[in-house]
């Protein structure tokens, strides 16, 4: 029975396909693509093969001659590295707890920002970057933003459930009203602040971008998302079952409830460590996980490492046009994630209409 449900619940895609390593191989080629093209260009332009050796000179000096500047050598390891490193993390990371959070919740418009989770996490760092609250020093602002995000997701599930039910219309309607009233809250925050150097901060990180990244930055988020694309793989076979149907998982011995709320915390933690440094980021989650369906199909096994790797490729993709479109000016990085996840939605929503 169990190998019965299973196969339901990811027969979407057996037909004819690439192979799955061939899909993770492009996947990999594309992030290779997209780290190579994100360093070397800039304000300075820098040659690929260059990129490539400061950084295989950097591993080991034996691996290249260096031919290129000092100043070249701190471009691409000190300034472009870092942010293009967080550039994946961030990306792999949304569209990962994307494609957890349309399992967990059996709705493919499931995504972190139209369930107001990125809107909790951003009240949460909004309240420690507005006001002197450093309490646990570095890790405050992560925490904070968890919490927000816990709080948030918690808040639109018991809302969204009627009679033991959840339906689309529901979930999207509590999700998008909760995500305004929380956007209100971070707002007031900032317009509220004492300090307009501070309220100007928060204010612009509100709309996610990821300049000034350092090293000291990276190392949160990074292992939150490892950890958690970890966890979510391991447990890939009742995300699986869940696809079938509550009934179902429940009839073969998962306790649904427990499951959902176990990893809801784990998807608030991860949302809230990539939203305290790259601030709201929306319809990656949403996104990503619809490609790669198409691309692998809908076994969590399989689909997981592909999203993060697309995810990765995409967000750096992304992130690349915020600093070129206007350059030497930078456009906010979650203004392009929703001049495209916004048609992105409303073909979704027509799309299920008519099915």
């Amino acid at each position: 029975m169990t190998e019965v449900v299973e196969t339901g619940a990811v027969a979407v895609g057996r037909r004819a396909r690439m192979p799955y390593p061939l899909v993770l191989a492009a996947l990999t080629v594309a992030v290779v693509v997209a780290v190579t093209a994100g360093i070397a260009v800039g304000s300075v332009r820098l040659p690929p093969g260059q990129v490539w050796g400061i950084l295989a000179h950097r591993l080991h000096p034996a691996l290249a001659e260096p031919v290129w500047t000092q100043v070249r050598e701190t471009i691409v390891l000190d300034v472009r590295l870092p942010r293009i490193l967080l550039c994946g993390v961030v990306g792999a990371g949304l569209s990962v707890c994307g494609m957890a959070l349309q399992a967990l919740v059996r709705n493919p418009l499931a995504d972190p920002m139209l369930l107001g989770v990125s809107s909790g996490a951003s009240v949460g760092a909004v309240l420690v970057m507005v006001f002197p609250v450093s309490l646990l020093g570095a890790f405050s602002l992560p925490l904070a933003a968890f919490l927000g995000a816990l709080a948030a997701l918690v808040l639109v599930y018991f809302l969204a459930r009627a009679g033991g039910r959840m339906t689309t219309v529901r979930l999207v309607l509590s999700g998008v009203a909760t995500g305004e009233v929380l956007s209100a809250v971070a707002s007031y925050l900032i317009v509220t602040s004492d300090d307009p150097r501070k309220a100007e901060s928060a204010l612009r990180w509100t709309l996610g971008g990821l300049a000034g990244t350092t090293w000291d930055l990276i190392w949160i988020p990074a292992a939150a998302v490892l950890a958690g694309t970890g966890v979510l793989l391991g447990v890939s076979r009742p995300l699986n079952l869940l696809l079938a149907g509550e009934e179902a998982a429940a009839a073969l011995g998962l306790n649904v409830h427990r499951f959902r709320a176990a990893l809801f915390v784990v998807i608030a933690l991860m949302i809230g460590a990539i939203v305290a440094v790259s601030g709201t980021i929306g319809f990656v989650g949403l996104m990503l996980p619809h490609v790669v369906r198409l691309l692998v199909g809908a076994d969590h096994r399989r689909a997981l490492p592909a999203v993060a790797l697309l995810g990765a490729a995409f967000l750096i993709a992304t992130d690349l046009a915020a600093r070129s479109v206007i350059a030497p000016e930078e456009i906010p990085i979650g203004i392009l994630t929703a001049l495209a996840g916004g048609p992105f939605f409303l073909w979704l929503m027509r799309r299920r209409a008519a099915s």
